[in-house]
């Protein structure tokens, strides 16, 4: 029997949960396909991937400093999973965190990512107290430079070959938002 999962959020349409063992067959769909790898730092991940990465983060909680958490994205309605948002805590900084975020392709387009990094964001300021929120894109991703800048992030940085992906050196741009600056823009609790 599977262990409850904790939820860190709820909005409209959305649940921001813990992921479970059921989130495996959808997970690996959407992390295998190749579109949504494009940009990425993955290529060819297999169901065994997507069995062991859900396997170890059943067991992670949030905020602890050097570590990934990836919260599970589902639709309020079904539970069923439709993308995830990964928060880093910085070891060297734990006041700092880092957001990345994947969604299934049948699911982009409608509002959905907005939504989720919404709840993060507020769970990352008015729950754990954080002063800043960074995200790194891949310059060519247009549609993720776009969900940031719509979140009021704000560029700060183009690092040049910053990463190696798939034997090329990738450009990225920083971005960023602080705590100050999300509260100042009023944002009331998302759920």
């Amino acid at each position: 029997m599977e262990q409850s999962k904790q939820v860190y959020a709820v909005t409209d349409r959305l649940v921001i949960r813990q992921f479970g063992l059921q989130d495996t067959e959808a997970f690996y769909r959407y992390r295998a396909n190749p579109t949504v790898a494009r940009f990425q730092s993955w290529e060819n991940y297999t169901y065994e991937d997507a069995e062991s990465f859900v396997g170890e983060q059943i067991h992670h909680t949030p905020d602890q400093p050097g570590t990934w958490f990836q919260f599970a994205i589902a639709l309020a309605d079904s539970d069923r999973l439709i993308g995830d948002c990964a928060l880093h805590t910085r070891l060297d900084e734990p006041r700092i965190v880092e957001i990345g975020f994947t969604l299934a392709p049948e699911h982009q387009g409608k509002g959905y990512i907005h939504e989720a990094l919404g709840a993060i964001l507020h769970y990352i300021f008015r729950i754990l107290g954080k002063h800043k929120a960074t995200a790194f894109t891949d310059v060519r991703n247009e549609k993720s430079i776009r969900v940031l800048e719509r979140m009021g992030m704000r560029r700060e940085g183009h690092l040049l070959q910053n990463y190696m992906s798939k034997g090329k050196w990738v450009d990225e741009y920083q971005y960023a938002v602080l705590q100050s600056e999300w509260s100042s823009q009023k944002r009331a609790a998302p759920f």
